[in-house]
């Protein structure tokens, strides 16, 4: 198994280490690529400041710190540079042109912001407990029906918009409820909406490929495995089995925050995907005419 992470945090925004001291680990270990996807600036578009997204001033710093490293390991360690780019509706997103012209290899798509239906007010859904616990009472009324529609209308709008190469944690909305259970995954009203989400995902994935536009491949997230905060990875099995029937291809990633979680829980997410039906995954491999370029690795 070749082992990659293309979602990876470092201290540029709300990681543990700083990119060469990552870059290290990922070549000790015998990675043969690894990725970083800083949490894409926000303050600017949306006046919301936050500890853990990459500042607006350092995103030029971001850029040329990792294009260093990419000539410094050049010939041992392939080294791509990338965003993590939050979609928060009405506010920002992959598809935004200043997103879209950065000299970026790849661009990973995700939700951690929706709104709240009873005041418009911004909830994080992957908060820490206590804070997630208050805002699910403050801003959903308790209803965790609402607060995963929520998520998943914020999620289909991101993927219908376009813009992303890798879509990522899909079922992030998840990873509190292992402690307060405000939903049921296997409810009839669940099951329909992640199912609309992987008939979105396979229609933008053919749509990107007919254009020649980018073509939005699923990440296998294990962040939820590593810290403790799921029994499996982001998306489920039951998300896997049906994005496998509607021929959506997956790739892992760790979303590292520290040199001790590159490749963490990749075993897992190699026999939850092949559990699914899969037989093989991609691995990235650059960026040429405006295209990213994968290839397919048997698990």
């Amino acid at each position: 198994m070749t082992y990659s992470c293309l979602h990876t945090h470092t201290t540029f925004c709300d990681g543990e280490s700083d990119v060469h001291t990552m870059c290290a680990a990922a070549w000790s270990k015998g990675f043969t690529s690894i990725g970083f996807s800083s949490h894409a600036p926000v303050t600017k578009k949306t006046g919301l400041t936050t500890g853990w997204h990459l500042p607006d001033e350092r995103l030029e710093e971001y850029i040329d710190t990792i294009r260093r490293e990419q000539k410094l390991w050049e010939g041992t360690l392939k080294v791509y540079l990338g965003l993590e780019v939050d979609f928060i509706q009405g506010l920002c997103g992959p598809a935004d042109r200043d997103i879209q012209d950065l000299p970026l290899d790849y661009i990973i798509g995700a939700v951690h912001y929706v709104v709240s239906p009873k005041n418009g007010g911004l909830f994080a859904v992957d908060s820490p407990p206590e804070e997630f616990e208050r805002g699910l009472e403050e801003l959903f009324n308790h209803d965790g029906t609402a607060l995963y529609n929520a998520y998943y209308d914020a999620y289909g709008a991101m993927i219908s918009a376009g813009g992303c190469d890798i879509l990522a944690h899909l079922d992030l909305v998840k990873k509190n409820n292992r402690r307060f259970t405000f939903f049921s995954p296997d409810s009839p009203e669940y099951v329909d909406r992640v199912e609309k989400i992987a008939d979105l995902t396979a229609v933008a994935r053919i749509a990107g490929t007919q254009t020649g536009g980018r073509s939005p491949v699923v990440e296998v997230n294990t962040g939820g495995i590593i810290r403790g905060r799921t029994a499996g990875p982001y998306p489920s099995l039951e998300i896997q089995r049906l994005l496998h029937k509607r021929h959506v291809p997956l790739t892992i990633n760790a979303d590292a925050h520290g040199p001790d979680q590159l490749g963490g829980g990749y075993e897992i997410a190699r026999e939850t995907m092949i559990s699914a039906g899969y037989a093989d995954m991609l691995i990235f491999e650059g960026r040429k005419d405006g295209r990213a370029l994968w290839r397919e690795e048997a698990l």
